[in-house]
C-alpha cells in the first residue's frame, strides 16, 4: 500500500517536471522566434491591475496567486450569455449544472468551496446544499455590466473566510460613463431565443448602470451514448433578470453607490414534470473612501434573499456589514485591515428546518511588505466568531519573488475553516430512502498550500505555471444513496498542476493553450479511496482567436478525461465552440454562435451508478444574435 502510495506521488511529480521541462523548451524557441517579430505589437495583459487577491489594486505580477482575468473584451468578443459560460473556457475551472436545469455552481483546483464575489460583496449563502457549493451562479442577472471577472485560485479563507478553500471569484461591475442604450437580440436551437437592454449614463456626479433581460427555452437536444439525437424532456426555462448600479461622487476621494440585482427563473426539470422556480433579489449600499490612495476603503451594508420552490419551499436570506481600510505605511508596507458581520436565516420546512439562524463575525489583517527590491512578504491573520462553533483563527503568508519584468515566482501557504451549512446540519426527510442532516456535524478544517511562476518571454508571450495541494480534515460529504448521509470524513486530499501559454501571433492573430491536473482522494470509514465523482482528473483548453477590421471570430477547444465511466459514461470527450462577428456599422455587430460543435456525448454532473437521472449536457447548439448601441 505504502509502495503504491509512493508510485502515484512520483507520477504526479513526474507530470509537473515534465511539463516544466517541455514548457522552458518548447515556449523558449517561441520566444527566440518572436523576437524578430514588430515590438510594437500590443501586450498580453500581465501589467493589468487586479484587486480580488489582496484586497486592494495590485499589478498581477506582483500579486503572489495564480489568477485569470476575464475581460469585459472577452465577454464582448465572445458574446458570452452568462458567466457560467464565460468561466467554462478558464483554464482549471470547471462549471456544472449543479444537479438540475436552474442551478450552475463552479469549482476550482477541483473544489466547489469557492467564495463568489460581486464588487466584494459575498453572495454565498450559508443554506448550502447536498454539495459543498453555497452560490448559484444563474443568479447574476447580466454580462453587459461586468467589466471583468477574477478568479484567484487556491485558498482565501484568511481574508474572505468560510468557502474560500479551491479560490474566489470576483465579478467587477461597471461604472456608467457616457450616456447609451445597448440592445442584444438572439436566437438558437430548441427555440431559444433572449433578449436584453442595456442603459448607462452620468450627470453632475451620479452615474448609473442599468440592465434588463429576458431567456427563453423550449428544450435542449443531446446525444445518447448509443449515437442518436434526442431532445430532453422538461428541460425549458423562463428567465427574467434585472440590475442597477448608482454612484455618487461625494469628492475625488469618497463616494456612495447603491446596487440591486433581480434575477428569477422557472426551469423545468429533467424527466420530471416539476418546476423549479427560483428567485433571487439582492441589495446593497456602500460608502467609498480613500478612493485616490493605494488602499481604499469601504462600508457596505447588504441583503441577499433566496426563494425556491421546488417540491416545497424554501428560502434563506443572508443580511451583513463589511468595512474595510487600509493604510500605506511608508514605502514598503501597505495594510489593510477590516470586520465583518453577517446573518443567515434559512427555511427549509419540507426537509426539517425553519428559521434556523447563523451568524458569523470576522476581523482580518494583512500586511503587504517588500522587504527587498524584488522580494514581497504577504501575512495575513483572520479571526471568525461563528455562533454554533465558537471562535477559529485562519492565517496565511505569501511570499512573491520578481526576478525582473519578466519573471515572477510565489509561493503561499494558508489555514482552512469552513463550518457546516443549514442544510448539512438539519436537513431531514425520510422519503425516497431518506436524506438526513446531522446536528452534531464537525466544521471542516486544513490547509492550502501553492507554489508557482510566471514568465514573460516577450510582450507577446507569457507562460504560468503553479502546483498545488490542500488537506481537510473532518471533510464533508453526503455519503450513500437512499438512504444518503452527512458525514464527516477523516480526511480529504486534492493535489494538481495548473499551465497556461498565451502567444500573440500577429495583429490578427493569437492562442493560448492550458493543461490542468486534479487529484482528490478521501478516507471513507477508514480505508483511503481515489475520488470517482472527479469531474476533470485532466484537462486541456486550446484556443484560436482572430481580429481583423470588422471581423472577429474564436475557436476553443475543452477536453476532459480521466473520468470514471461509473459516473461520466466515457473516460474523455473535447468540446469545441465557435463564435463570430462582423460590425456591420459603428454601432451594429452581428453575430453568430455555436456550441458543441462536433456534437459530442457527456454529462454535466456526475450521476449515481442507481440512478434513473442521467445529466446529459447539451449537444450541438447554434445561435444568431445582433447588437446595437445607440
Amino acid at each position: 500500500m505504502m509502495y503504491g502510495q509512493k508510485q502515484k506521488e512520483r507520477k504526479f511529480v513526474g507530470r509537473i517536471l515534465a511539463a516544466l521541462t517541455l514548457g522552458a523548451v518548447g515556449f523558449s524557441a517561441m520566444g527566440v522566434a518572436a523576437a524578430a517579430e514588430d515590438a510594437a505589437m500590443e501586450e498580453f495583459a500581465i501589467d493589468e491591475i487586479v484587486v480580488t487577491a489582496e484586497r486592494m489594486p495590485t499589478k498581477l505580477m506582483d500579486t503572489p496567486a495564480n489568477i485569470s482575468v476575464v475581460t469585459a473584451e472577452d465577454i464582448a468578443a465572445n458574446h458570452y450569455n452568462n458567466v457560467p459560460e464565460a468561466l467554462t473556457h478558464v483554464n482549471g475551472v470547471v462549471v456544472t449544472n449543479g444537479d438540475s436545469n436552474a442551478d450552475r455552481t463552479v469549482r476550482i483546483n477541483g473544489d466547489e468551496r469557492v467564495v463568489v464575489l460581486v464588487d466584494g460583496r459575498r453572495i454565498n449563502n450559508d443554506q448550502g446544499s447536498m454539495t459543498r457549493a453555497s452560490v448559484n451562479l444563474n443568479m447574476i442577472p447580466s454580462m453587459k455590466n461586468i467589466a471583468r471577472i477574477e478568479v484567484v485560485r487556491g485558498g482565501g479563507s484568511a481574508l474572505y473566510g468560510s468557502d474560500a478553500v479551491g479560490g474566489v471569484i470576483n465579478i467587477i461591475t461597471k461604472k456608467g460613463k457616457k450616456l447609451r442604450t445597448t440592445v442584444d437580440l438572439s436566437t438558437g436551437s430548441g427555440r431559444t431565443r433572449s433578449y436584453e437592454i442595456a442603459n448607462e449614463g452620468s450627470d453632475n456626479g451620479v452615474s448609473w448602470f442599468v440592465t434588463a433581460g429576458i431567456e427563453r427555452r423550449d428544450h435542449f437536444s443531446y446525444k445518447t451514448p448509443t449515437g442518436e439525437n434526442d431532445s430532453r424532456v422538461h428541460s425549458g426555462y423562463a428567465n427574467n433578470s434585472f440590475s442597477l448600479r448608482l454612484d455618487k461622487t461625494i469628492d475625488a476621494a469618497s463616494s456612495v453607490r447603491f446596487d440591486a440585482e433581480h434575477r428569477s427563473i422557472d426551469a423545468e426539470i429533467y424527466n420530471n414534470s416539476a418546476h423549479q422556480e427560483e428567485l433571487f433579489n439582492n441589495l446593497s449600499i456602500a460608502y467609498n473612501f480613500k478612493e485616490d490612495q493605494a488602499t481604499p476603503g469601504v462600508f457596505r451594508i447588504y441583503d441577499n434573499y433566496k426563494h425556491v420552490d421546488y417540491l416545497g419551499v424554501f428560502h434563506t436570506r443572508l443580511t451583513g456589514m463589511d468595512y474595510q481600510n487600509g493604510w500605506s505605511l511608508g514605502d514598503n508596507h501597505k495594510l489593510i485591515v477590516g470586520a465583518e458581520w453577517r446573518e443567515s436565516k434559512s427555511t427549509n420546512a419540507p426537509n426539517g428546518y425553519v428559521d434556523q439562524s447563523i451568524i458569523n463575525k470576522a476581523i482580518y489583517l494583512q500586511d503587504t511588505w517588500t522587504f527587498a527590491p524584488k522580494w514581497t512578504l504577504v501575512p495575513g491573520v483572520r479571526m471568525d466568531n461563528h455562533s454554533r462553533f465558537g471562535t477559529h483563527w485562519t492565517p496565511k503568508v505569501a511570499l512573491n519573488y520578481n526576478a525582473d519584468d519578466k519573471a515572477q515566482v510565489y509561493v503561499s501557504w494558508g489555514r482552512i475553516f469552513k463550518a457546516p451549512t443549514a442544510d448539512d446540519m438539519y436537513y431531514f426527510n425520510p422519503m425516497w430512502g431518506g436524506y438526513y442532516g446531522d446536528p452534531n456535524a464537525s466544521p471542516e478544517s486544513g490547509y492550502t498550500e501553492t507554489l508557482g511562476f510566471t514568465y514573460k518571454f516577450n510582450p507577446r508571450t507569457t507562460l504560468g505555471v503553479s502546483v498545488f495541494q490542500s488537506e481537510i480534515h473532518d471533510a464533508i460529504e453526503w455519503v450513500g444513496v437512499m438512504p444518503s448521509r452527512m458525514t464527516n470524513l477523516a480526511y480529504e486530499k486534492k493535489r494538481g498542476v495548473d499551465i497556461s501559454f498565451q502567444h500573440k501571433i500577429s495583429d490578427v492573430w493569437s492562442y493560448d493553450v492550458g493543461y490542468s491536473y486534479t487529484h482528490t482522494e478521501a478516507d471513507y470509514s477508514g480505508s483511503r479511496e481515489i475520488s470517482a465523482r472527479n469531474m476533470q482528473p485532466n484537462g486541456y483548453r486550446f484556443g484560436v482567436h482572430y481580429t481583423q477590421g470588422a471581423w472577429k471570430a474564436n475557436v476553443m477547444a475543452t477536453t476532459r478525461s480521466g473520468l470514471d465511466e461509473s459516473y461520466f459514461a466515457r473516460r474523455a470527450y473535447t468540446l469545441v465552440d465557435f463564435n463570430a462577428s462582423y460590425e456591420a456599422a459603428r454601432d451594429l455587430t452581428i453575430y453568430f454562435k455555436a456550441l458543441n460543435l462536433t456534437n459530442q456525448m457527456y454529462h454535466e454532473y456526475p450521476f449515481q451508478p442507481t440512478s434513473w437521472t442521467k445529466h446529459y449536457g447539451q449537444g450541438r447548439f447554434f445561435q444568431v444574435g445582433v447588437t446595437y448601441t445607440f
